[in-house]
């Protein structure tokens, strides 16, 4: 199986336009989306690009393809604007013989040191966003935690980006 991981579009329509060129260029079989999509959110600047309306027309065009966690800064109002669900806190997908989590991160996986994620089997992999900084690792726990980082604002020494998994293996993949 093909994915396309991403988090934190935060309603710029220019990264979530490269976002599903990518998508279209690798034609994967599913577009994780880790939540934050249309609003900026009080702690971000509005983005250049900001066009909440817009990225909820591009992400609909592709409903078929897309499964969403909900982020903190998506409310009702959000779920209104597009042709899929983006309200649930977590999703647990199969992927490959192994159990993946996926979750927005600003609550469950928001504390890593204290291992903070509903159990998953030794193997498992954990998916969020939410702080913007890619993270790949494996836990004491023995669980892969993933954090694509963000396609709008990055932080740290990121890049604009997001994750393409095939194969067993998560490649970085940069937005332009």
């Amino acid at each position: 199986m093909k994915i396309l991981i991403a988090s934190d579009i935060h309603g710029d329509a220019q990264s979530c336009d490269a976002l599903l060129s990518l998508f279209d260029t690798h034609k994967p079989d599913l577009l994780l989306l880790l939540g934050d999509l249309l609003y900026h959110g009080p702690r971000n600047p509005i983005p250049e690009h900001y066009d909440p309306k817009r990225v909820a027309e591009l992400l609909s065009a592709h409903r078929d393809h897309i499964l969403c966690v909900r982020g903190n800064c998506d409310g009702e109002v959000d779920q209104m604007m597009v042709d899929f669900p983006i309200l649930s806190e977590t999703a647990m997908l199969f992927v490959d013989g192994k159990v993946w989590m996926a979750a927005h991160g600003h609550r469950a996986g928001a504390n890593p040191a204290e291992n903070d994620i509903p159990s998953l089997p030794a193997g498992g992999v954990f998916l969020s966003g939410h702080t913007h900084v890619p993270v790949n690792n494996v836990d004491e726990t023995g669980i892969l935690r993933i954090n694509p980082g963000s396609v709008t604002f990055p932080k740290g020494e990121s890049k604009k980006q997001c994750l393409l998994y095939e194969d067993g293996i998560f490649n970085t993949l940069y937005i332009d």
